[in-house]
């Protein structure tokens, strides 16, 4: 009984894989073409109601929050390189953002411009538009760093030509140089340890700040997403009757 048992068992796998190798098919790829397809309001014409209709409890709970005015902007920010308002202020807030961890102001803030993903426009600044500026989930790093690699990511900062920085003047060719780099005012010196206020995707040595790896230190604080500290910056300065502004001060100069 047993061995009929198998000798069946074996016919039908050896059946099945049979019939299924005679069913290939008789058609084959041989071309497959893609399209971008627009995702804007022109598809509002086709809104599907009862979709709307699930959606909009939550819909409104998440425009009540994101919608909710913060502060106010006394100029439109904008930015770009080597120097602009808007990553001035970022930079600003980073450097600020470390007298938790050192007690002080850190001696450097550095944000990357294309970290910052839109603009600040004059007038209310709403939740929403925040996320829009710094929508990645970056988090603050604190760093030391020997004089010699600083002077090592003066000349990262150059190779860009320009990010946002804090606490710092350099001037720089159009190529991409660096011609001088100060910090504090002061001439930068090999074994001093200075302290930078950065976020964690430029502590790894993204986007060329391969210096800021050789980090004696580096603490990062748990938490400290730079869009809530931005946030948190604007609700500060707000609840001081305070408007958000910032000024261009020639931190980065092209010679």
């Amino acid at each position: 009984m047993k061995k009929n048992y198998l000798n069946l068992l074996s016919g039908t796998v050896l059946g099945t894989v049979f019939f299924l190798m005679s069913c290939h098919s008789a058609y084959e790829v041989t071309k497959v073409e893609g399209e971008r397809v627009a995702i804007d309001s022109s598809w509002d014409a086709r809104s599907d109601a009862d979709a709307q209709a699930l959606l909009a409890p939550y819909k409104a709970t998440v425009d009540s929050i994101m919608y909710r005015v913060v502060g106010t902007a006394d100029v439109s920010m904008d930015r770009k390189r080597p120097e602009d308002l808007l990553s001035n202020l970022v930079a600003d807030v980073l450097r600020e953002s470390a007298v938790p961890v050192l007690g002080k102001p850190a001696d450097m803030g550095l944000v990357n411009i294309g970290g910052l993903r839109s603009v600040l426009t004059e007038g209310a600044i709403s939740c929403a538009e925040i996320y829009e500026i710094l929508p990645f989930e970056n988090a603050l790093c604190v760093l030391t760093i020997k004089g010699t690699y600083l002077k090592q990511l003066f000349e990262n900062i150059a190779a860009r030509g320009g990010e946002g920085v804090s606490g710092i003047n350099m001037e720089i060719t159009s190529d991409g140089k660096l011609l001088k780099g100060t910090i504090g005012g002061c001439s930068v010196e090999d074994e001093k340890l200075y302290t930078i206020a950065t976020i964690d995707y430029l502590a790894e040595g993204n986007d060329g700040m391969t210096a800021l790896i050789q980090a004696e230190k580096r603490e990062c604080p748990d938490g400290a997403r730079l869009r809530d500290l931005f946030m948190q910056y604007v609700e500060k300065q707000t609840a001081a009757g305070k408007v958000i502004t910032s000024r261009m001060e020639g931190r980065i100069v092209v010679k």
